[in-house]
């Protein structure tokens, strides 16, 4: 078996040399007057950011600060797709107890602890490239599972947001004895109907929709009209984009800042923080344009484990879901009741797809209230409650 060794980020100079020199030859479109944001991405915005990429932007004070998380490699054998070399950030709690927490996407008194792994997946981050068609939901399930249990977790429980979300639940679909608990904060199930959720199907017709969820709603709605043509390209000739992904620093930039910008709750991006998510694509293992090829292979799954299967009910897992007004998809309470049993339900009043960087605390305090003393998913691990045990009692711990 492969060993688990530390892994450091380090871009070569050569790398960074020709994005130096990228960044100095670029050759922009024109733009029509009062466009906004209405046709994508502005041009000024983009004209101001490549400029501060090229003449400003310091890479390797970014590296240093990532190389400050504890992070690891190590080989895991996926069916029919041989060996990945995968990355991961582990930072293990000092609580004997801790709940093994896989982190897919990720203080105080009397908190549950946690051993938080989170991994670079397959084609994205410092984690391998995928050289054969057909590796899907299922396959990065599995790889996130070996994962676990390489490290020793036979059982844990998961925290997924966007392409997180559909892999834990894929996972717990595909083990069920092994994930004890999901938590998600992308949340699209659909209706309830009579002949699947009776009572709920009663619920729903019987409860008006709040303003949060014809707010929801409208959002909704954006997104499918407006907002998701990118998922189309990608699902479908996701090599076609990826030439300009690429070869084009300001247009991986382009591609990248439309959805920062369009699906947070106004976050105030400075320009490190969206040229450190840029340049992580950009100096990434496997490329740019690896990473689109999950979006056509979720959805050309010939095994029927694709994006549609993570919307409905998968049994036995414990599901915890959160709430957040600017998510992509923003559906009633009782839709997302439809997709499994639902210990833990929390609502926000600002947030968006990317809540894991815009509200992290939001994420904490509902891992602590769903796995914490009284949450419906306390002490679903066998042995790790996340807490510290002293004689007949559990004392304080910490995330």
């Amino acid at each position: 078996m492969a060993p688990i060794e530390p892994y450091t980020v380090s871009v070569p100079d050569s790398k960074l040399a020709t994005l130096a020199q990228k960044l100095s030859t670029v050759t922009f479109p024109d733009e029509l007057d009062d466009a906004g944001w209405d046709y994508g991405a502005p041009l000024a915005d983009i004209k101001r950011l490549t400029e501060y990429w090229r003449d400003s932007y310091d890479w390797r004070a970014q590296e240093a600060a990532i190389n400050k998380i504890p992070q690891y490699h190590t080989d895991v054998h996926v069916d029919g797709f041989g060996t990945l070399d995968i990355h991961f950030a582990y930072r293990k709690s000092e609580v004997e107890g801790a709940i093994p927490l896989l982190f897919v996407h990720g203080c105080g008194t009397d908190f549950p602890a946690f051993h938080v792994i989170a991994p670079s997946l397959p084609n994205f981050g410092f984690s391998a490239a995928v050289r054969k068609k057909g590796f899907g939901l299922a396959q990065y399930a599995e790889t996130c599972h070996k994962l676990m249990a390489k490290l020793g977790y036979e059982k844990y429980v998961t925290q997924g947001g966007d392409w997180g979300c559909m892999i834990t639940r894929i996972m717990g679909l595909l083990y069920p004895s092994h994930v004890m608990a999901t938590h998600i904060n992308m949340i699209r199930g659909s209706a309830p109907t009579w002949t699947s959720n009776p009572l709920l199907s009663l619920q729903h017709l019987l409860t008006p929709y709040n303003p949060r969820e014809k707010a929801g709603f409208a959002r909704t709605t954006w997104f499918q009209n407006e907002g998701s043509g990118y998922r189309h390209e990608q699902s479908t000739k996701p090599q076609t984009l990826g030439y300009s992904l690429t070869d084009s620093p300001p247009g991986l930039l382009a591609w990248i800042y439309e959805k920062l910008h369009d699906w947070t709750d106004a976050y105030p991006w400075s320009p490190d923080e969206i040229l450190t998510w840029v340049s992580l694509y950009y100096f990434s293992t496997a490329g740019p344009a690896a990473s689109v090829r999950i979006y056509y292979e979720s959805t050309h799954a010939s095994n029927g484990i694709g994006r549609e299967r993570t919307q409905r009910y998968i049994p036995r897992v414990k599901l915890g879901l959160a709430h957040f007004p600017q998510e992509l998809s923003v559906v009633p309470k009782t839709y997302g009741r439809t997709m499994g049993p639902v210990v833990w339900e929390s609502e926000y009043d600002r947030g968006g797809h990317f809540a894991a960087w815009e509200r992290p605390e939001a994420l904490v305090g509902d891992l602590r209230g769903m796995f914490g003393k009284g949450g419906g998913a306390f002490a679903c691990v066998e042995g790790r409650a996340g807490y510290v045990r002293t004689d007949s009692t559990t004392t304080k711990a910490k995330l």
